[in-house]
């Protein structure tokens, strides 16, 4: 059996997102089921293919989230998982808020 080496943990996280699939400008409605400091999970029965770009905005206690992303993993009638892309100063703290409070910190 292979191992996985994360870069860092990944919480339990539900909260609503929306993605915009980038070439297509579908929009689509889904929701977290994981978050760590690089990507999360969405569940999706019908996920997008292995490197899709896509936007992401994530809602969370009345706060919004928002990057660029790309599929990383796919999984037919479970979800994806999604790494994020560069982000601006503001949206890497509303992340890094909400995993401090994930941690517990």
């Amino acid at each position: 059996m292979g191992s996985q080496v994360r870069r860092c943990p990944r919480y339990p996280f539900y909260a609503s997102a929306e993605i915009l699939e980038v070439e297509t400008q579908t929009r689509m409605a889904t929701r977290t089921s994981e978050l760590s400091r690089y990507g999360c999970y969405l569940d999706m029965l019908n996920p997008l293919p292995f490197g899709t770009a896509l936007k992401i905005q994530i809602l969370y206690n009345k706060q919004t989230f928002g990057s660029a992303g790309r599929v990383i993993y796919s999984q037919p009638n479970m979800g994806m998982g999604v790494a994020f892309g560069d982000m601006e100063t503001p949206q890497e703290q509303t992340l890094e808020k909400w995993l401090s409070h994930l941690r517990g910190s």
